[in-house]
């Protein structure tokens, strides 16, 4: 097969559109435009970390009205390669996924995971977590490997601290990976494709400042706030947004890493982020963990032996229209392959929904009503 030769040409459209802000707050109502489509934010993005949302075909979840999915450039590079998806139309055709797709570095991976072998200002040395090969990747080299894959939206490299670091190292830390997002902004050749400032820097304001305020000078197409969900109280991570998103202009789009409480998501909105991706759907529903409107439920439990109603009788997917969480407990003890399908569809369908009525009470100028009904049934309501 010939390999994939991108289209270079000019860029032929903007890739965000700010469409409403509220009156009494800082969430909007926008849309990402990319090569393969838009979707509107705030919106959230599933995981297919190796190029699949774990138990869902691409027709599924179009039929739960995902837009957009991120999938993991670390994981890809490992296993198949970027050069053999590249040989195959790259990411979209390889997939069978004709929506948007953004794809990370793998930066918080290889941090995250203890496969660090040597870091310093050329990249980082790191063993496969699948054979223990040795590998290295500069910002370079990252950028041609999201290239090869050809994603929407691409990430540099960047070093991800965990919670707790202290004030040196994460200066230090922070300057290492300015220097890679500017390299990255250097290497990069593709026009179809946007390239986010990947805003880090701890729980330090000024350190956060420091990042916004290189990234917007060096100019990028949006703005992705890394550095959270990294184990820090919920308070932590709102004091982060609140220092750093008045400072980035309305016409860059904010995009949070790796944050998926729904909790965290409603606050986060409100602050004026508009778009997420986590595991936590897809992976609480591979261990019985489903999200209902007024709390979380472990369908594990022996109490939902014999309870005949539906999972969440406010829900209208697919898993709540037509079985009984009896049935589904059934299926998870018995370790059916239908149990991981239809929790993944209730999760998923939770999330869409959740974003969808979001963007309605934005658009309604109703935001501070469903925040009022959205945590007093989260945190009043009783899961039974």
């Amino acid at each position: 097969m010939e390999a994939y030769r991108p289209d270079r040409s000019a860029r032929a459209m903007p890739h965000f559109n700010l469409l409403k802000k509220t009156d009494a707050g800082f969430a909007r109502l926008g849309r990402i435009q990319t090569t393969h489509g838009s979707f509107e934010t705030p919106a959230f993005l599933p995981v297919g970390t190796a190029g699949s949302v774990k138990g869902m075909t691409p027709a599924e979840l179009k039929s739960l009205d995902v837009k957009a999915i991120l999938c993991n450039a670390y994981h890809l590079y490992l296993r198949p390669g970027h050069e053999f998806i590249a040989k195959r139309n790259g990411l979209h055709a390889f997939i069978g996924w004709d929506r948007p797709i953004l794809t990370d570095s793998g930066g918080y991976q290889i941090f995250s995971q203890n496969l660090l072998t040597k870091i310093n200002d050329e990249g980082v040395l790191f063993q496969s977590h699948l054979d223990g090969s040795t590998h290295f990747l500069s910002p370079e080299k990252v950028i041609e490997i999201e290239e090869a894959l050809g994603s929407d939206i691409i990430m540099p490299l960047d070093e991800c601290l965990p919670y707790g670091s202290d004030y040196d190292k994460t200066d230090q830390s922070l300057n290492r990976t300015l220097g890679w997002e500017i390299r990255a902004k250097k290497a990069k050749t593709r026009t179809d494709q946007y390239l986010y400032g990947l805003l880090q820097g701890g729980f330090f304001q000024d350190l956060r400042k420091k990042a916004a305020e290189t990234i917007l000078n060096v100019g990028f197409d949006g703005i992705a706030i890394g550095g959270v969900s990294v184990g820090e109280p919920q308070e932590e991570m709102l004091k982060v947004l609140e220092g750093v998103l008045p400072i980035i202009p309305d016409h860059l789009p904010r995009y949070l890493m790796g944050v998926g409480k729904p909790e965290d998501i409603v606050e986060a909105v409100c602050r004026g982020v508009d778009f997420f991706d986590c595991v936590l759907p897809t992976r609480h529903a591979r261990t019985g963990e489903l999200f209902t409107s007024k709390g979380e439920i472990s369908i594990r439990n022996a109490k939902y032996k014999e309870d005949d109603r539906p999972l969440d009788a406010d829900c209208l997917c697919y898993t709540c229209r037509n079985f009984s969480r009896a049935y589904l407990r059934h299926l998870f003890m018995a370790k059916e392959i239908l149990a991981i399908r239809l929790n993944v569809e209730h999760n998923l369908y939770y999330y869409t929904a959740l974003m969808r009525q979001l963007r309605e009470a934005v658009q309604n100028d109703t935001l501070p009503q469903f925040c009022r009904n959205f945590f007093q049934m989260r945190t009043g309501g009783q899961v039974d």
